[in-house]
């Protein structure tokens, strides 16, 4: 059918994860520049009252495999289920989720269905391309976009003869947009019995211990982050007195959390989360494409630094430069004293 599919993950509470809905927003913008349909699959032990959950994100039809045995998710029925939907179905592209989940499963796909994969990636595209050598044009192509070489390049990759087009991405990466008058999402029922045997059964999760998330940057409207310029993590101090009296939270780059000045929880950057906060204040980063991958839609950004050639400014609306230890102490006074 050269359709757009979506593999949409579950929560522990039994919805539709995040990532998953801002993959069906991008799937949507795929699909429309395409002229084809967006399609999702959903594993779980969930009935068809999941598909309002994707409804208003542009869903044209979803893949139901309903069965109690398909909760939480296990390698091998899921597998199972993804590679033989897919060969009946024959998708033009399919998008995972790049969580613990997406990352165990794309690749077994993608190995099993002989097509390419391309992890973590940034931005997703149609486009045209031209081989050289061959002389060969293809139309209507796939743009997996995503930084390479340790962030020296960004890399735009495409699969040209293989399908499906096959890539992971982030939480976050993409903007969860739902769609005006969106249409009705049929379902389709998958017989899993047909498509999963008994013994890809054999693994039974007898129980299971979930923590609970301690940090959450992610839906943070204000964001004050830290790098290796801070310096010290008694440094960093003066970044979570900051974050208390704005009522924002603290966030790193990979330098300062390689550094041990926080904890990788507060990581943001291509190996980290992605947020897009009204307001990131960027302390003595220096502004790596792997951090900036991870924050460059932040509504404001101010970037405090005592290099005026920071890359991190370039992207910044107001740059101050100076001293971390000098600004932020007045930064904090003055919002104290300004504040009801």
């Amino acid at each position: 059918m050269n359709n757009v599919f979506i593999y949409c993950e579950l929560t522990e509470e039994n919805t539709i994860a995040d990532v998953s809905l801002e993959l069906c927003s991008k799937g949507r913008k795929l699909a429309n520049d395409l002229g084809v349909k967006l399609e999702a699959v959903v594993i779980g032990n969930v009935d068809e009252t999941i598909a309002e959950q994707l409804k208003p994100y542009g869903v044209d039809t979803l893949h139901l495999a309903n069965d109690k045995r398909l909760s939480p998710y296990t390698t091998m029925p899921h597998a199972a289920i993804v590679c033989e939907l897919f060969r009946q179905e024959n998708p033009e592209i399919a998008l995972f989720g790049a969580t613990s989940v997406g990352r165990d499963l794309a690749p077994r796909v993608a190995s099993e269905l002989r097509c390419g994969l391309t992890a973590d990636c940034t931005s997703l595209e149609i486009g045209d391309h031209s081989e050289t050598k061959s002389g060969k044009e293809y139309k209507n192509l796939l743009y997996q976009i995503r930084p390479a070489f340790g962030g020296n390049i960004i890399a735009t990759i495409i699969n040209p003869e293989t399908r499906p087009q096959m890539a992971t991405v982030r939480e976050g990466v993409m903007k969860k947009e739902t769609v005006a008058n969106a249409g009705n999402i049929s379902v389709k029922n998958v017989d899993v019995n047909k498509m999963v045997s008994p013994e890809l059964f054999a693994v039974e999760i007898i129980e299971r211990h979930i923590e609970a998330q301690k940090i959450n940057i992610k839906n943070a409207n204000i964001i004050v982050a830290g790098g290796y310029g801070v310096g010290t993590k008694e440094n960093f101090k003066l970044l979570f007195d900051l974050a208390e009296v704005l009522g924002g939270e603290v966030g790193a780059s990979r330098a300062a959390v390689d550094a041990g000045f926080v904890e990788h929880e507060r990581q943001i950057g291509q190996t980290g989360v992605t947020v897009r906060p009204k307001l990131y204040i960027a302390c003595g980063i220096s502004g790596a494409v792997q951090h900036r991958a991870g924050m460059a839609e932040s509504a404001t950004i101010i970037s405090i630094n005592t290099d005026a050639n920071a890359p991190v400014n370039q992207i910044a609306d107001y740059v101050i430069n100076g001293d971390i230890a000098d600004i932020l102490p007045k930064m904090i006074k003055y919002y104290r004293s300004n504040s009801k």
